[in-house]
This record gives structure tokens, sequence and C-alpha cells, in this order.
């Protein structure tokens, strides 16, 4: 099978993934084989690609948004998830289910968990394998290429939204529009909030006032009036004090990078005082996976996504890095 492959990190315009030959592997008892369909292309990729999260293996197959159907499953594995069904695969792909945040059911924040595309080889690849317990079937009414955004761009911007304590008839602002922010704002608005956006880049504007944005202004820019609650995708530590500057009394700020660059000094009667609530967002559970691709079904949410070859799979990075991407992006394999 042909796999895009990192040996060593490095900065991505150097074009650190090789395109290489290997075996197609074989799925254990609990485990399913999947025959990739796409595989989205996400900022988490490019933390592990130049290397802001360590290497964990001497060479890793990136890619944790995965579409594709079960070519072959372990004797264990049940028969709902049998050959021929439509999955995702997502950045989880393991915890460990016996330490005390597991057992309560906090998986994501489990002491001893597995990644996909970071501990394990995952979706730039003809094939990929995962447990069972952690793929999701996915709903008939998403095509492929829509729903692999979901699976981690979709997944922690609803578990973003959902500890941004936003609510119906508030104003909710999205620092970043990049994959995340375009679904959250979907979510968003189906609930009945305002959005207000904060972005660097004028097409990421365009697409958020295509998508129902009340206000979209520059990331440190004053909104017409202050936010119930916010949060940050943009991985940049000096947005945070300006992000907190906008929230009215009680209003919390959702923290959703899995990296992110220093944070100044905050001021607590300017950032924080009259209950002001900073809160950062973990990986995710199975349980945010399944919300999220039910909602996305009922809604439905739209992804808008650019297309790379899995050979390309460089550029897709250059590009996300960039911000020249428009939505989400999507290694077609």
């Amino acid at each position: 099978m042909r796999v895009m492959e990192l040996r060593a990190p490095g900065e991505v315009a150097t074009h650190p993934l090789r395109a290489v030959d290997r075996e197609i592997p074989e799925p254990r008892h609990d485990e399913v084989l999947v025959e990739v369909d796409v595989c989205g292309v996400c900022r988490t990729d490019l933390h592990v690609v130049e290397g802001e999260l360590a290497p964990q293996r001497s060479s890793i197959v990136p890619g944790h948004e995965v579409v594709g159907e079960v070519l072959r499953a372990g004797a264990g594995v049940p028969a709902a998830l049998g050959p021929g069904t439509r999955v995702g695969v997502a950045w989880l792909h393991r915890a460990c289910g016996r330490c005390r945040f597991c057992r309560r059911g906090d998986e994501n924040l489990c002491t001893d968990p597995l990644f996909t595309g970071w501990h394990v080889d995952g979706g730039y690849a003809e094939y990929c394998v995962a447990p069972a317990q952690f793929v999701y079937p996915i709903p008939d009414g998403l095509a492929s290429r829509d729903a692999a955004p979901l699976l981690c761009a979709g997944i922690i911007g609803y578990r973003a939204f959902v500890r941004s304590r936003a609510q119906r008839g508030g104003k909710l602002g999205l620092w970043g529009f990049g994959a995340s922010a375009h679904i959250v704002i979907q979510l968003a608005r189906h609930a009945g909030i305002d959005v207000h956006v904060f972005s660097r880049a004028r097409e990421h504007g365009d697409l958020a006032r295509e998508l129902g944005a009340a206000w979209v202004g520059g990331s440190f820019d004053a909104p017409p009036a202050k936010l119930d609650a916010a949060i940050l995708f943009a991985p940049a530590g000096e947005l945070v004090p300006a992000a907190l500057l906008r929230l009215d009394r009680g209003g919390t700020l959702a923290i959703a990078g899995i990296h992110m660059s220093d944070v100044p000094p905050l001021d607590y009667q300017r950032h924080l005082f009259q209950e002001r609530t900073v809160t950062s967002v973990t990986a995710n559970t199975r349980a945010d996976g399944r919300a999220l691709l039910a909602l996305a079904a009922e809604i439905p949410i739209r992804t808008h996504t650019t297309v790379y070859p899995l050979e390309r799979a460089n550029e897709a990075l250059v590009d996300l890095k960039s911000d020249r991407v428009r939505g989400a992006a999507v290694l077609d394999v």
C-alpha cells in the first residue's frame, strides 16, 4: 500500500513526508482494517510533522480524520462493524480504560492513551487499522469528504463549543476561522447564537459571512458588543488576553489547541475579574464524537473542503500553515 511517511520532523516547506510502499497491516482480534477513502488534514498533523508534538516513533504515518470502509474485521469485532461498513477513525486511537479518568468517563484525560497519526499510523495511507470500539459509523447522509473534517476539527470544535458555555440568544466569539471554526459557526447558528469572527485572513472572513457571522473583524479589533463566550482556535498565545478583553462579565474563553505559543501575563482586573473563566480543551471522548456526528446529520452541517491527492500531502500542510485553505483540507486517497 502507498503511504506518506514521516521519518524525521521538519518544516513543512521542506516537504518532510515521503511516499513509500508498505505491507497492508492485519487487524488484531478487536480491530478493523479500513480501506481509506479520504483523510482530513488537521493542524495537529502540522504539529506532528514539524515536531511541536515530540516524535513517539522512529517513523509515523500522520492523519486522524479518516473515512473509509471496513475491509476486514478481527474475530472480536461486532457484526455491525463488519466488512463494507463506512466508518471514521479519529485522534483518540485507544484509551486505557483503567485509570481514574477513564473510569469516571473522562477518557480524553486518560493517563496512558494512544493517538492516531502520532503514536500509531494514521490515514495518510491507502489502509489503516483501528480498534473497533474507537471508530465511528458514518451517517448515510454525510458524504465522505464532508465527514472527514468532522472527526477532529468537528469533534474538538464541538467540545470547545460545549465548554465555552455559549447559550441561545448570546454572543460567541471565534478567534481563527479554519476547519474547526467553520463547523462551530454552524452549530452555534443552529442553537440560536450570534457569532463574531476574528480572523487575519480575508478569505476566511468571507466564508464566515457566507455561514452567517453577525460580525467579522481582525484579531485585535473590538466587536460591536461584549461577548458571552469565546473560543480560541489559533495557536497564538498573544490572543488569549485579546479574547478575554472582549468577554462580558461571567464569560468563558475555551482554548481549543493541542499546542499553544506562550501566553503573555494577564492583568487580573482587565482580563479575569467579574468571574471571567479560561478553560482548555484536551482531546475528546467517544461521546463527543457520537454527539457531533448525530448533530451533523440533523442540522445538517456542510463542510467546505479543499481536496488534494494523497501524494500532495506536503503541499496541503504548507497551505494549511499559510492560511491558504478555505474551510478544511482533505486528502483524496
